[in-house]
This record gives structure tokens, C-alpha cells and sequence, in this order.
């Protein structure tokens, strides 16, 4: 089956935006547990816009299904990740004033810094994933950083599949297929939501786990946020 993992970093962004509590990040977090999620994704960035690096020590005493800590390895994220030791951590190569994520590692370039950030958190019992493109080789170079996941970059996708789902989803399945024959497991993330998860996961059946933060946030304020997350849960799980 695969997971939905809610990433609340947009959560954080509103409550920031006027100071205080409000909305409060670890209420909502327990609510989207409730309604079904299987997983909190968040993405400190080292300006704290959105999710603070005290967040995450909080909502390591909150969460109750699988935490994911996503984010670039400088030294203050790998202290905090090895701080709060999360089920998962997933390696971006996002600069430090990116607004959002828009690349894969060049797992080749960057094998040897990836693999001792790996091993560092593997010691620790931390599950690690790397944020790739939907490249084989790729892929393929991520097993020998020693990830024990992916998480494909999908914006490419979602870009992609109002014109042809077909040719949209072609690059995955291989990489898909890549990451399957490597041993690796398989997430996805990015630009995904309720018009383009559904056609995506029922191609890719062995993947394990979606995070989804900005287009979820999005529908919850026409749809309320319960109501969302079974929707994305059905589309997830090949039900509309």
C-alpha cells in the first residue's frame, strides 16, 4: 500500500505569516493523523519561513505514524536530523533561498558526500531517501550512495500530463523499474494532486510512499481538511 505523507510546511508559512499560535501546527498535525494520513512530512530551511527547526523537536514527540525530516545536509540539518532521529530522511539539494525544491541530486557528483551523510544516519537507524530525477542512471548511482529509498521528482510530471498522461509518466516507470532491479525502495513527491496522483500511482505500483504538502493545504480550504485527505488517500490507493 502506499503512504500518504501530509508535509505541513504550508501550515507553518500561515502561521507565521501573523505571529503566535494560530493555526496551531501540532493541533493540525494530530488531525491529519486522525483522518487517516500515514505519515508528517516537514522541510526546515535554514531561514525557519515555515517550519522551525523547534517544530521539529516538537512534532518528534507528537507524531504517531511515520515522520519524514526533508532538507539539504548542512551541518545544522544533520544535527538536527541525528537530534531527532525521524523515521526517514530525505536528502534535497535545494539552495538555502530556494523557494521550493526544483532538482534531482547528481548522484554521480555528489556519491561520495551523499554516501557518508547515508552511513552517518543509517548508524542511527534512520531510514535514508534521495531526491532524484526521473533518470536511470540516476537511480542507479543512488543505490551506490547508499540510500535505502528514492523520492522521484515529479514536477516534470505534473507539467506533463495534461497533454499526454502517456508520455508523462514514461521516464517514471523506468526509473520505477530502475530503483525496483537496484533494491531500492520508492517515494515520490512534488506537484502532485487529486487530478494527476491517481493515473501516477496506478502506474507505479511498487511505490511506497507520496508526500504532498502545497496542493493538499490547497484543496482543504474548499474541501476542509478531512475531507481531503480521504480523497488523496483514494486516489493514492487507485480509488477515486
Amino acid at each position: 500500500m502506499t503512504k500518504l505523507s501530509v508535509n505541513v510546511n504550508k501550515i507553518a508559512t500561515l502561521r507565521n505569516a501573523r505571529g503566535g499560535n494560530l493555526p496551531d501546527l501540532i493541533q493540525v498535525v494530530k488531525d491529519i493523523e486522525k483522518f487517516g494520513a500515514q505519515g508528517i512530512t516537514v522541510h526546515p530551511r535554514p531561514d525557519e519561513r515555515h517550519i522551525r527547526y523547534e517544530d521539529v523537536r516538537n512534532l518528534k514527540k507528537t507524531v504517531t505514524t511515520e515522520f519524514n525530516i526533508e532538507g539539504y545536509p548542512s551541518k545544522d540539518f544533520i544535527d538536527l536530523v541525528m537530534e531527532v532521529k525521524p523515521h526517514q530522511v530525505t536528502l534535497v539539494p535545494d539552495a538555502p533561498d530556494a523557494i521550493t525544491s526544483n532538482n534531482g541530486w547528481d548522484t554521480i557528483k555528489y556519491q561520495e558526500l551523499l554516501f557518508n551523510i547515508c552511513r552517518n544516519f543509517k548508524t542511527e537507524g534512520i531510514r535514508t531517501s534521495i531526491f532524484v530525477n526521473p533518470d536511470t542512471v540516476m537511480v542507479r548511482n543512488a543505490k551506490l550512495c547508499g540510500a535505502d529509498r528514492i523520492e522521484l521528482y515529479t514536477e516534470n510530471y505534473a507539467k506533463i500530463y495534461p497533454v499526454s498522461p502517456e508520455n508523462a509518466i514514461k521516464d517514471y516507470c523506468n526509473a520505477a523499474a530502475e530503483a525496483l532491479k537496484q533494491g531500492l525502495g520508492l517515494n515520490a513527491g512534488h506537484d502532485l494532486n487529486l487530478y494527476n496522483l491517481n493515473y501516477f500511482a496506478k502506474n507505479i505500483p511498487q511505490l511506497l510512499e507520496v508526500s504532498i504538502g502545497h496542493a493538499l493545504i490547497c484543496d482543504a480550504l474548499y474541501l476542509g481538511l478531512e475531507e481531503t485527505i480521504r480523497r488523496y488517500l483514494g486516489a493514492v490507493s487507485g480509488r477515486r
